[in-house]
């Protein structure tokens, strides 16, 4: 007699570390793609077309979402993997990790700043000439498509330059309240220098 009852789909579990089978995953950290072999770590979720793990490298999770990840090796996920691997980084590593990008994320300048260009390789993102090592450049931000999402990124401009690269359009930077920002972000920069500078950018508006 022929079994017709439906076939109960096996329980994912909450989480899987595994050497990643090939390629193609991308990481949805970094967004860059997990070579085979590379430990990464998929967090499971249910979205509109099923149910299905998020993949992220083990190490970028690590950096980001240390929680979760603190709570997949609290339920051994390499045991959930089809191949579990050789070996996983010990948990204190990856705290380390995260505790590394986090004092990166708090000593991270916030744009507008002012700074001494540290060498003379780089050019005015917006006029092209070089910036030499030791003169006075402004950090701006500039809106990036990333995907279907708008990203600001940081560009360094010649102060005579800052007052044209915000007029247009990509400029991430706005007008309302510029000095004060660049005031109060400019670490290591003088009150005397940063009054003639702005008087050198001169209105914004």
């Amino acid at each position: 007699m022929d079994d017709h009852r439906p076939q109960v789909e096996p329980e994912l579990a909450p989480y899987i570390i595994e050497g990643a089978r090939s390629g193609r995953s991308k990481c949805k950290t970094c967004r860059r793609a997990i070579n085979k072999g590379t430990l990464r770590i998929g967090f499971l979720i249910e979205g509109p077309f099923g149910t299905g793990y998020l993949w992220h490298h083990l190490t970028c999770a690590g950096r980001r979402h240390f929680e979760r990840v603190e709570e997949a090796y609290g339920l051994e996920a390499w045991r959930a993997a089809k191949e579990p691997p050789d070996g996983v980084p010990d948990l204190e590593e990856l705290r380390k990790l995260q505790e590394q990008a986090e004092e990166r994320r708090r000593q991270r300048k916030q744009i507008p700043y002012a700074e001494l260009a540290p060498t003379g390789r780089a050019k005015c993102k917006h006029c092209g000439e070089t910036l030499e090592k030791g003169a006075l450049r402004i950090t701006l931000g500039r809106e990036v498509e990333f995907g279907n999402q708008v990203r600001v990124g940081p560009i360094n401009v010649h102060p005579r330059c800052v007052a044209k690269e915000m007029r247009a359009d990509d400029c991430g930077t706005a007008p309302e309240g510029f000095a004060d920002a660049l005031r109060s972000n400019s670490d290591g920069v003088s009150t005397e220098t940063l009054d003639a500078v702005l008087a050198e950018i001169g209105e914004l508006v």
